[in-house]
């Protein structure tokens, strides 16, 4: 299966409003960035906290794979990981790149944000 995962990483327990803007974010890469043999664009969001009522009613009819799943912060990163995690500038610099491009594309369309 080939297709975009968008992420969305939230500080705080999940509120409705997030699952609109995933919504809107699978919609622009689907329609901007998907080639058509992709699958449609799956989005995750990750919160602190989630009220499964409010996830499930946020989520109801919206007809895009969406996920709402809960996180937990730990402040000690596993030996045997640490050197397989990028650092963090390189996290910025393809950030940065991923940015730059999407930006690209909007341009194409006339769109200015």
């Amino acid at each position: 299966m080939r297709c975009f995962v968008v992420i969305e990483l939230k500080k705080g327990d999940f509120i409705p409003e997030y699952a609109g803007k995933m919504n809107f974010y699978c919609s622009a890469v689907d329609d901007m960035l998907k080639h058509p043999d992709d699958k449609p664009t799956i989005g995750l969001i990750l919160c602190q906290g989630k009220d499964k009522l409010f996830a499930e009613y946020s989520l109801k009819d919206i007809n895009k794979p969406i996920g709402i799943s809960e996180y937990e912060l730990t402040r000690i990163l596993p030996e045997n990981l640490k050197s397989s995690l990028p650092s963090i500038e390189e996290i910025e610099s393809e950030l940065e790149r991923k940015i730059t491009m999407v930006r690209e594309e909007m341009a194409k369309y006339g769109v200015n944000k």
